[in-house]
């Protein structure tokens, strides 16, 4: 490697040690949270609260004792590193990788092989775009060409030689990235030369499968910005968006908070197919959203602060249903092409936007329960509070709070000197406690008590068991 070369590897490594350090808190909180979760289903088995439906009740106690040892072990680690200032190990080739090679099932070379299938370098402006790495276009034959610096070819000269090879770049992509590396013309010098003006870019080589993939990253000029949690949205129209993993939903609503119209978009293939596909489908489906807010000629979207914190089961499918990343991936998608296309963002707190929605609205304007959600987002980014109706009210007093305090009083003395017996008392008094002082406190807190005891049911409110 040339020096250049040298830097960036270094740049790359720096990033990869500050991300870690970063995610740290995150990963100690997940595993905390896992440990809670797997500890509750062993005592609700335990007292018999529930029965494992497709193995003995000891085989299943021995797995998620396996299972609360293993994450214990890994919390332990991980609070290690915490308080050295240190990070996990990162495996370069890959944690699989490395035991497959420790197994011997794949040779030194291979293993080698893997270990050194990146290449990175840097963008530069002043190097028309990128120095050793570089994407150039052929007018003549309509062809992209990428042109990599090779050091171990000089000979006593300072430049390094560069190897050609055939760019296959996707149609869709074609105009792109010809904008992006075609420079821009700023007019000529005193001595009739050409002033060119480059954008930076910054690319990544990738060796998979026999094939060498070429990711290109670049600053891009956008009309649109992001708007500060307490900026007012000052746009006629405003759109409201729900992002879920297999369906985004998305509310038109007048700078008044009256709702326009409702439409979802579904993408159920985003529960189950791989990184690449999933990146795909969240572009196109950015594409289409957008597309519709144009047709209204809406000024602003407003979307949820998404937290990537999880909340894993011990279900694998149940994970891969509620991982944040497909989320996260969609609304990103959606961002970046809001921002290009001019759009005003605000990003709002997410909390009881699905409870409101579905209490409030759902019933109200004949929506589905993602659809009113993403009517209450809009909403909150217009500043709007949601006062809690009068029937709900009513049903509370009259059906919720008399309830709670019959099963409060039935309880048996052997359910109540139990751990979750004791942690259940305590959370019937909190939700009490906060019936009697709603009007001191924030609504969220009234809008906690009607999510956990009320569910609707043939648009009918039930009481639900707490």
């Amino acid at each position: 490697m040339n020096k250049r070369y040298a830097e960036d590897a270094v740049m790359q490594a720096q990033a990869i040690i500050s991300s870690q350090k970063e995610l740290l808190p995150l990963r100690i909180e997940e595993v905390q949270g896992k440990i809670k979760k797997t500890g509750k289903k062993m005592e609700d088995y335990q007292t018999g609260k529930k029965r494992p439906r497709k193995v003995s009740l000891e085989v299943c106690l021995i797995g998620l004792n396996a299972r609360l040892e293993k994450l214990q072990l890994k919390e332990s680690i991980l609070l290690k590193h915490q308080e050295d200032q240190t990070i996990p190990t990162v495996i370069f080739g890959g944690k699989k990788n490395f035991y497959e090679r420790l197994k011997g099932t794949i040779s030194n070379d291979e293993w080698k092989d893997l270990r050194s299938n990146t290449l990175y370098s840097r963008g530069d402006k002043s190097k028309k775009g990128n120095l050793n790495t570089r994407i150039v276009f052929d007018d003549g034959k309509q062809q992209f060409y990428l042109e990599v610096a090779n050091p171990l070819l000089v000979e006593g000269g300072k430049k390094s030689p560069r190897l050609r090879f055939k760019l296959q770049v996707p149609d869709k992509y074609f105009n792109e990235m010809v904008e992006v590396l075609l420079p821009n013309n700023m007019g000529v010098t005193s001595k009739n030369k050409h002033l060119e003006e480059w954008r930076p870019y910054s690319i990544e080589l990738k060796r998979k499968n026999g094939k060498v993939y070429v990711h290109i990253t670049y600053e891009e000029d956008t009309q649109g910005s992001i708007l500060n949690w307490n900026d007012k949205i000052q746009s006629d129209m405003v759109a409201g968006i729900d992002v879920n993993v297999d369906r985004v939903a998305v509310s038109i609503l007048t700078k008044q908070g009256n709702l326009l119209e409702s439409k979802t978009f579904y993408c159920h293939e985003m529960e189950y197919v791989k990184s690449n596909r999933r990146s795909n489908i969240s572009g196109e489906l950015a594409k289409d959203i957008v597309n519709y807010l144009l047709s209204w000629n809406i000024g602003a979207m407003v979307l949820e602060n998404i937290k990537l914190k999880q909340d894993h089961d011990t279900i694998k499918r149940f994970n891969r249903r509620v991982h944040s990343f497909a989320k996260t991936k969609i609304q990103k998608a959606i961002i970046s092409r809001g921002l290009r296309d001019g759009f005003k963002i605000k990003k709002v707190n997410p909390a009881y936007t699905s409870v409101i929605g579905r209490f409030k609205y759902s019933k109200k304007y004949g929506l589905s329960v993602h659809e009113a959600a993403s009517f209450v987002i809009g909403r909150r980014g217009l500043d709007f509070d949601e006062k809690i109706p009068k029937e709900l009210l009513n049903h509370l007093r009259t059906i919720v709070k008399p309830r709670l305090i019959t099963l409060l009083g039935s309880m048996e003395e052997s359910e109540k000197e139990s751990k979750n017996g004791k942690q259940r008392r305590k959370y019937m008094g909190m939700l009490l406690n906060h019936m009697d002082t709603f009007k001191e406190n924030h609504s969220w807190k009234l809008w906690h008590v009607i999510d956990k005891t009320l569910l609707i049911k043939n648009q009918e409110l039930q009481f639900r068991e707490v």
